[in-house]
């Protein structure tokens, strides 16, 4: 099955919550997507690259696997 593999920052708002800075984005290589999270750290509240086996052809998705995280996370529920 293929996988999906994304990065996401967040920053804090002025109400205190957590927000998407940056993706998600997907990218084709877990090791591409651990690199641009970890030079993503020193401008965001918080960074996280994740994948998972997807075939959204169908909808099946597998379990989330984070690869990399730093910071502060929203709750990604």
């Amino acid at each position: 099955m293929p996988k999906l593999i994304v990065v996401m920052a967040f920053d804090w708002n002025d109400d205190g919550e957590l927000v998407t800075a940056f993706g998600p984005q997907d990218y084709a290589s877990e090791e591409r997507a651990v690199r641009q999270a970890q030079t993503l750290v020193p401008n965001h509240a918080g960074v996280i690259a994740w994948s998972r086996e997807a075939n959204p052809d169908i909808g099946e998705y597998g379990e989330p696997v984070t690869l990399f995280q730093a910071g502060d996370m929203p709750d990604m529920e």
